[in-house]
């Protein structure tokens, strides 16, 4: 790969409004802190929120930690992510079944070049919160909302370390 080439990820939830665009968010700085060629991005398995900003109240939990979701807008997976993305990071294990489901139907139309994304559930390699699901915490309280930002910062940290194993490579 190429130092030009930036590692590309992509974090997925469910309606992409709060967990995986906080994981965008976090991702992004913590690589940016290590100065690291990386491409973040996030998306939902759904269709729920297209275009939408951010969750408000993930807004203001990550806000008070120094990560701008302000800018973020809601999208829905799409079969060319498969081919655009080194890694597909989903945050719980429905969205995973959902993700390589859909990667079946990518490979479909765009031949083995869909199977470039390596896909992995986001607390693949976190010490602090091995294989466990970041919860959605839209239908609860504030305390849902810093647990999901407590497992990005782990998880995304855990990731940087796999990543720098890989693009020294």
């Amino acid at each position: 790969m190429s130092s030009q080439t930036p590692y590309q990820v992509l974090c997925v939830c469910l309606g992409n409004i709060c967990r995986s665009p906080t994981a965008e968010a976090v991702f992004r700085h913590l690589c940016d802190e290590a100065n690291l060629n990386v491409a973040i991005d996030s998306a939902g398995t759904s269709n729920y929120h297209p275009n939408k900003a951010p969750d408000s109240r993930s807004q203001q939990h990550a806000k008070k930690r120094g990560y701008d979701l302000s800018t973020l807008r809601a999208r829905q997976l799409k079969t060319k992510d498969f081919v655009e993305f080194d890694l597909i990071l989903a945050m719980d294990h429905e969205n995973l079944v959902n993700i390589q489901a859909l990667q079946i139907q990518a490979l479909q139309e765009w031949g083995t070049s869909a199977r470039r994304a390596e896909i992995a559930l986001m607390s693949q390699h976190d010490p602090d919160f091995f294989e466990q699901a970041v919860p959605d915490p839209y239908y609860g309280g504030a305390n849902g909302f810093e647990l999901v930002l407590d497992q990005c910062e782990s998880s995304c940290r855990a990731w940087i370390q796999v990543i720098q194993k890989k693009l020294e490579h």
